[in-house]
């Protein structure tokens, strides 16, 4: 169902949707003026909101921040992706979810505070340049095609390792876990729920044989039902608390006042500038973590391609140089004056297929593509400013996290291995991502590198590369 003003209409079949051009690549597109709202995209926005909100639990948990401050961050980092969609991006964005294990695991490293503070908000800022800088010069599509498989893949694997050995995975306890071993049950049903949703072959059979709502409902949601699961379960048990709903407070978060405080206890002016043994390190930290997103920069330009064959009807625009420079404005923007820890991707794999499958049943199903991106990320942002939503959730925010991370690492898994062809490759990828797990990120990308020249490149010609691929 599409709600619009008369002058987001298309005059023609095959135009542009309706909007403000700003040069070249950008067109600003205003919700109902230049954009209908989808009711779907909201509705489906206001149950997966939850998971942009569990990423209040990284910022109290690795840098002490009250919640209101950490709220403030994430009603910023949420607000901020509307204006993917408003300036001429179709995609929905979101995290850079496999890097997260390697992010936390590098910044954990400092024992103090303020040095957490600035060692984020060196990355942030430093990941926002590379994403301008590579997307302006074209060395981004060129990165990607030197950066080996083997080296690629480990990088994944090297995440994984991190996520699964790390604080929110098996832990103890006693050495400041708070995963597994600090929800054993709710933590077990909530991760083999998502697992089966999200991965299991059986589950695929039944969404392919089955065509109904709640099947469909399950696929769109991801984690979301598991979480929910393990919320109950963890209630019931007595290993999350219930929730408590404060209405005095009002119904809508005012962030003025937790940034307020953050700018002087969390932002790029807090600490003055970092040391240069944090930019030192935070410089490879960074291109690893560009390298690992910039493949959903591509998976987004096919998979809206994909749909334009589909929908003749609107002429999209699809430009990865303007997804580089818009996810660069917004890492650079969050790093000087709210730093989050998941980073502002190109890419919400999960939403944007969601999404897309609407928008190619046809005009009546979803009028334009716009409409259903900025819809979604506005009603997304409004249920994190919405106090009532965010307090029922609240208590399971540290299990979502763990949760989150555990179910990435299995990706990261998944993908690293499926990028390696054969034998050497899968050695290379694991001997550095089990070095990258223990060490400093740049450490193990470096004896990756050098793993790789020695066994995998040293004299080889392609030709007897190609072969060894064949017979392995």
């Amino acid at each position: 169902m599409s709600i619009m003003l008369p002058s987001a209409k298309r005059k023609h079949d095959g135009d542009a949707q309706p909007g403000i051009k700003l040069g070249k690549m950008f067109t600003l597109r205003l919700p109902l003026v230049h954009a209908p709202l989808e009711i779907p995209e909201i509705v489906q926005a206001l149950v997966v909101f939850v998971v942009g909100v569990s990423a209040i639990a990284y910022l109290q948990d690795i840098f002490g921040l009250s919640f209101s401050v950490a709220l403030a961050v994430v009603c910023v980092h949420e607000a901020i992706e509307i204006f993917n969609g408003m300036f001429g991006e179709p995609v929905i964005c979101g995290w850079i979810t496999p890097a997260i294990p390697l992010i936390t695991t590098w910044i954990l490293k400092y024992e103090s505070i303020p040095v957490r503070v600035q060692a984020l908000v060196t990355l942030q800022i430093l990941l926002g340049i590379f994403f301008i800088v590579f997307g302006l010069t074209g060395i981004a599509n060129k990165l990607v095609t030197w950066v080996p498989s083997s080296i690629k893949a480990g990088i994944l694997i090297g995440a994984g390792i991190s996520a699964i050995t790390g604080k929110y995975g098996f832990m103890a306890v006693e050495d400041g876990g708070a995963g597994i071993f600090k929800y054993p049950v709710s933590w077990t049903v909530g991760i083999l729920i998502a697992l089966y949703l999200l991965y299991s072959t059986g589950f695929k059979k039944i969404k392919e044989s089955k065509d109904n709502g709640l099947i469909r409902l399950l696929s769109v949601a991801g984690f979301v039902p598991a979480l929910f699961v393990a919320y109950i379960v963890g209630m019931l048990i007595g290993e999350i608390p219930t929730p408590v709903i404060d209405l005095s407070q009002g119904i809508f978060f005012n962030p003025i006042p937790g940034l307020r405080e953050g700018f002087h206890t969390f932002s790029a002016f807090a600490y003055g500038f970092p040391p240069m043994e944090v930019i030192l390190s935070a410089i490879p930290t960074a291109f690893i973590v560009y390298i690992i997103s910039f493949g959903n920069i591509v998976l987004a330009t096919e998979l809206n391609t994909e749909a334009g064959e589909v929908r003749t009807d609107e002429n999209v625009d699809v430009n990865p140089d303007r997804s580089n420079i818009l996810t660069g404005f917004r890492n650079i923007v969050q790093g000087l004056f709210a730093p989050i820890v998941v980073m502002s991707g190109p890419l919400w794999t999960a939403m944007q297929v969601t999404t897309l499958e609407r928008y190619k049943q046809g005009k009546d199903s979803m009028y334009s593509l716009f409409g259903g991106v900025i819809s979604f990320d506005m009603a997304k942002a409004i249920a994190t400013f919405t106090l009532p939503l965010v307090a029922l959730i609240n208590p399971i925010l540290p299990l979502g996290m763990s949760l989150t991370l555990m179910i990435q690492a299995f990706a990261c898994f998944n993908i690293g291995f499926s990028l390696t062809t054969n034998n050497t490759q899968r050695g290379v990828a694991g001997a550095t991502g089990a070095i990258m797990s223990i060490t400093e990120p740049h450490i193990g990308l470096f004896i990756g590198i050098v793993i790789y020249l020695v066994v995998e490149y040293g004299f080889v010609r392609k030709k007897d590369q190609e072969t060894e691929t064949v017979e392995n």
